[in-house]
């Protein structure tokens, strides 16, 4: 899972990882009008033909990009966000270290085939999760089966043919040259249980996606997410001493959950670190504990339990003040 191989177009899930980055945090808009330079409209293989005098949106670029794995929209996007494809580049290659990505190098923002320019099947999952975990929007244009542009004048049908042809699939990214053969990013959600399988140097597109399906088969068939709890749930009511009030419930931090072999579920076990009672003042988000969730001694999970609202402590005048609220609730 660590050779270094070319990766082709799969290049470009970095490259729209950076855009979703951008459209997320403000920087970019997908109403945005991207204009093509000499540069981008002469890139060749994969492409929608750009015009140095038009220019698309960033919705319509992404689509080309992600549907038909346009290398002119992918320069065009590319010099607008850095300035030049140079210094998008690098700020690839830092985001690839960010991530942990130690065996890719990127030489150019849409995988080409220029000697260096190679990455791993374990780093193109890296950057595959990123993208889909931070940036789920980005399924609107990926799964994306056939689609037009230029008011129905360019025809754009998906490369990544399991989008049409496996249940669940949520993308992600083809390429392929000759150099680098059959690559393929593959996702699939099924059951809340998101998986990627991904592929590379197979010898022919048909066994890229049969190689890519039976990975996933496997990972539905033996693997299940298991959630734990929801962010506010409540794990308990501590009593709490010297307050306004007399309780509060102590509630989980974080949804919890894991990836669990199907079947060992059974072996979970929940260790809960609380005390029973507390001293007010208490406030709202304030930690009061830790659960952690364990399948066959190894733990698998777990959140900080924190109190759900504030408690003052006692005091003459609050506690006056309580007394008349009761008081009056009573009588009225």
């Amino acid at each position: 899972m660590h050779e270094k191989l070319r990766p082709a177009s799969v290049t470009k899930i970095m490259t729209i990882l950076l855009i979703m980055e951008a459209i997320d945090s403000g920087r970019l808009s997908y109403d945005d009008q991207i204009p093509c330079s000499e540069n981008a409209s002469s890139m060749g293989g994969s492409q929608i033909w750009l015009d140095v005098r038009e220019t698309l949106s960033v919705r319509e670029m992404l689509k080309a990009i992600c549907v038909v794995s346009a290398n002119d929209c992918t320069v065009a996007m590319a010099e607008y966000l850095a300035g030049s494809e140079e210094a998008f580049v690098a700020q690839m290659n830092n985001k690839a270290k960010e991530l942990g990505m130690n065996d890719t190098t990127f030489k150019n923002c849409h995988g080409i085939d220029t000697d260096g320019h190679v990455t791993s099947s374990y780093d193109i999952a890296l950057m595959s999760r990123e993208l889909l975990t931070k940036h789920p929007k980005i399924t609107e244009f990926t799964t994306i089966w056939m689609d037009t542009l230029r008011d129905g004048k360019s025809e754009l049908v998906n490369t990544n043919k399991l989008i049409r042809n496996y249940k669940g699939a949520t993308g992600l990214k083809t390429g392929s040259t000759s150099l680098a053969l059959y690559n393929l990013s593959a996702s699939a959600t099924r059951d809340g249980l998101s998986l990627i399988a991904v592929i590379m140097k197979a010898p022919t597109t048909k066994i890229r996606f049969s190689e890519a399906t039976q990975l996933l088969d496997y990972g539905f068939s033996n693997y299940s997410y298991k959630e734990f709890g929801k962010t506010g749930d409540t794990v308990k009511s501590l009593v709490v001493n010297k307050g306004v009030n007399s309780s509060v419930d102590a509630v989980l931090e974080n949804s919890c959950g894991a990836l669990v072999k199907k079947g060992e579920d059974k072996n979970l076990t929940q260790n809960i670190t609380l005390d029973d009672t507390i001293s007010a003042p208490v406030t709202k988000g304030q930690k009061l504990g830790e659960v952690s969730y364990s399948i066959n001694g190894e733990v698998v999970g777990k959140s900080n339990i924190i109190a759900s609202d504030d408690v003052k402590k006692i005091s003459l005048w609050n506690m006056t003040t309580y007394l008349y609220e009761t008081w009056y609730k009573l009588v009225r």
